[in-house]
């Protein structure tokens, strides 16, 4: 996919880049694939904000898309369409399967409209198609991965990311994820082949503020300039000091190197820590 640069007409435009949208075939998403999507502002059910800095923006519909393909084990399906999907940095391609039913996948870099997938235990490591991880080639290039049998796809969707399978000991398989991360996946669980498409969009250039409005982002604020009730770096006879020794949350954390991780449980399931420097 190329990145399309603007022409420097105003100084918003002068750094700005975008999407050129090559890949994309149809523009109109599935009436019967989409579902309304309110925007919740960073608020829970009590109206507090819960998750600062989210409000506004664009107004979205929520394209449903199939993570999990366990109904459609063994049924061929043909790509019909590449879309854009405003809800993740991925595109989506949507499939018609032999039975009729159409569904939205995510999209593998380099997919063709008419191409044949299969969700299968054990199948033709093809770019799109879906098998376990026990089955996948070493090497391969693998993408929206199971971690628990039947719950579907949770990791490796975001665009241009991909992971790749190790060694397969006993019941579990030892999966590279993108961070470097080696992780014991139960050999059961499913993968698509290929990587995730839309891998130019970490070279996009946002260009203004106006756009990160667009897509529902509000302004951030420094602490340092808050007042001291409202921030524990605020306050100050007009230092632009924060007067602690550890810089803090808004709610009085450290906010480096302070652990907060407590559920502990995954942890014997990681082989190598994304976080261990190499050793020379």
């Amino acid at each position: 996919m190329a990145i399309k640069v603007y022409k420097p007409t105003t100084p918003g435009r002068r750094n700005m880049s975008g999407y050129s949208f090559d890949e994309i075939t149809k523009k109109r998403p599935e009436k019967s694939l989409i579902s309304k999507k309110n925007s919740k502002a960073g608020r829970n059910n009590q109206g507090k904000i819960t998750i600062r800095h989210q409000g506004g923006g664009h107004k979205k519909l929520y394209r449903i898309v199939d993570f999990k393909m366990k109904d459609k084990v063994g049924i061929p399906a043909k790509v019909v369409a590449i879309e854009y999907d405003p809800n993740r940095t991925a595109y989506i391609m949507l499939v018609t399967y032999a039975d009729g039913e159409k569904r939205y996948h995510l999209a593998p870099e380099g997919i063709e409209v008419g191409t044949e997938i299969i969700t299968k235990e054990k199948c033709k490591a093809k770019k799109g198609n879906r098998m376990a991880l026990k089955n996948v080639p070493p090497g391969y290039s693998i993408f929206n991965v199971e971690l628990k049998l039947g719950r579907g796809g949770q990791i490796i969707r975001s665009a241009g990311s991909k992971g790749k399978v190790v060694a397969v000991e006993g019941e579990f398989a030892q999966v590279e994820l993108p961070s470097g991360e080696v992780r014991l996946i139960n050999k059961d669980c499913m993968a698509t082949i290929g990587v995730v498409s839309n891998a130019e969009h970490q070279n996009i250039k946002i260009g203004k503020a106006g756009r990160n409005r667009w897509k529902g982002k509000r302004p951030s604020v420094r602490g340092k300039v808050m007042n001291p009730n409202d921030h524990p770096h605020g306050g100050g006879e007009g230092l632009q000091s924060i007067g602690l020794k550890n810089p803090k949350t808004p709610w009085g954390m450290p906010a480096l190197g302070f652990k907060t991780r407590r559920r502990k449980y995954s942890d014997k399931l990681i082989v190598k820590n994304r976080r261990l420097k190499k050793k020379k």
